[in-house]
């Protein structure tokens, strides 16, 4: 047997005891106990002489994280959401029964304490327990307090466990819940109203991805996990909504990696009258507002890269950037086959014939992209690979398009948007007839839209976020998997969990 079924043995064993003891494991009469932060953000500056007048006394919940005892009393420290705070516990205070009860506790028990404060000879700030009870027995050992879960891929199994054992990780998903916060609070204060478009669409749309497809039995029809919102949001600018964004999840059958999960969060916006280089700006703001309100300045570090997000940020159209930071020479950017033997030396075949704006695309990928570090619009992509953008007027052949890359990745894409159904529809029906075996593009022109920017669409510009790299970026992690709670992972090899 393994030392953990060991200890588990163990645990039951002491349940089934305080259980016959009378003890309930699981009580559910627990009123809302005071937090460890509030009791120390009051009383952490009383000496042991001011602690004596207090009067009061403090009940707080939590699970034992750490436990020493000392034959007729213990030290234990008790964590709840805001905190942890050290509890005493002696025999001759709460009693021999109750004593012999608590003896039976194990760290990572969630327990009820109640009782006044002092401080010990080390000065540490404490409960002294009038009462100890049972809220929640522990049934499985916590990791080992110093070693932890050391395989990562195991920690994201078993995030429960990561956040009890790491207050890092704890801290990187609170900073997510501020980040998501203030994004909301910014486009509402900018008399944006946030919407709710569908998450299941008879028509894949709105970007260039593979979806997943599921089954409705009662219509009898395929769905399609949608790609992204945008199509449904702008047609809610034709219904005279002018300022709209919504904040969710995107579904995207393709690969995982530290970049991609097939389940993201994307923040979309779209805004009347504005045009991209109008969303260049709110989001060097709102970028800005949420490095000082996270980091306390504009300057900050991310993975041992120094990045500075005081506007303006740089701006290179996408040929500017293959020639000057991917080196390749300005007379050779039209020459399809030229790209595509540049692509082919790169151990990527593509194969002749697309669009040149496919040849543009990938090797922007492998030689420019990564080089992004600083916060970097990328502008006027080609047509062909931009189908939902509007024509720039000066140069038809590119959009009037941008790309927001920092730390080597995409974080933002954006563009004046295409409001003229009759090109919308030509575009559409070329991109289905080009198709051919790529699954990411999508199979079918949506008729539905046309017809809505028939109707009549505000000029406009809109623009999605990846909420989840944005995060990354904020927290310094390398992962995507590190910020979000619960990532896609393989199943573990069909093993099912001991009884």
């Amino acid at each position: 047997m393994s030392e953990e079924s060991q200890i588990i043995k163990q645990r039951r064993q002491k349940a089934k005891e305080l259980e016959r003891l009378g003890i309930d494991l699981f009580p559910n009469d627990v009123a809302l106990p005071e937090r460890a932060r509030a009791i120390r953000k009051v009383y952490e500056g009383y000496d042991s002489e001011a602690l004596e007048g207090v009067e009061d006394t403090f009940r707080v919940a939590g699970r034992i994280m750490a436990l020493r005892r000392f034959g007729k009393a213990a030290f234990f420290s008790l964590k709840d959401s805001s905190g942890s705070i050290q509890v005493h516990i002696m025999r001759d205070r709460v009693g021999i029964e109750n004593y012999q009860v608590f003896k039976k506790f194990d760290i990572g028990d969630i327990v009820e304490a109640e009782g006044s404060l002092f401080r010990t000879r080390t000065n540490e700030l404490t409960i002294e327990a009038d009462r100890v009870r049972l809220v929640s027995k522990s049934m499985r050992p916590l990791p080992e307090k110093y070693h932890g879960i050391k395989d990562k891929e195991l920690r994201y199994r078993r995030r429960y466990e990561d956040l009890i054992m790491n207050e890092e990780v704890a801290q990187t998903f609170r900073t997510r819940a501020r980040i998501i916060e203030m994004l909301r609070r910014y486009f509402a204060s900018n008399g944006f109203l946030e919407v709710e478009t569908p998450m299941m669409q008879s028509i894949v749309g709105g970007a260039t991805a593979r979806p997943f497809v599921t089954h409705h039995n009662a219509l009898g029809i395929d769905l399609f996990m949608r790609i992204a919102p945008e199509l449904y949001l702008k047609r809610l600018l034709v219904g005279g909504f002018e300022r709209v964004f919504e904040l969710n999840r995107n579904f995207r059958n393709e690969g995982i990696s530290l970049q991609h999960n097939p389940e993201f969060t994307m923040l979309e916006f779209y805004e009347a009258y504005a045009t991209f280089e109008d969303l260049m700006v709110r989001t060097e703001e709102l970028f800005a507002q949420i490095a000082i309100d996270i980091k306390g300045s504009t300057q900050f570090t991310y993975q041992g890269n120094e990045i500075d997000m005081t506007p303006p940020w740089k701006k290179m159209t996408l040929r500017q950037s293959l020639v000057e930071v991917g080196g390749i020479p300005e007379e050779e950017i039209d020459d399809r086959k030229g790209l595509n033997r540049r692509l082919e030396d790169l151990g990527v075949e593509l194969g002749n014939g697309l669009v040149l704006g496919k040849y543009l695309g990938k090797l922007f990928d492998l030689l420019v992209e990564p080089k992004l570090i600083q916060p970097t619009f990328i502008t006027h992509y080609p047509t062909d690979i931009s189908p939902l953008a509007r024509r720039n007027a000066q140069d038809p052949s590119v959009t009037d398009r941008f790309e927001l890359f920092i730390t080597g990745r995409e974080i933002a894409n954006a563009f004046s948007e295409l409001n003229d159904p009759r090109d919308q529809k030509r575009r559409f029906e070329e991109q289905v007839a080009s198709r051919g075996d790529d699954e990411e593009i999508p199979p079918e022109v949506d008729y539905d839209y046309i017809r809505a920017l028939e109707i009549g669409m505000p000029p406009a510009a809109g623009e999605g976020i990846g909420v989840d790299r944005l995060v990354m970026l904020f927290t310094d992690s390398p992962s995507i998997r590190d910020v979000i709670l619960f990532p896609q992972l393989r199943p573990e090899g069909g093993r099912k969990s001991s009884p």
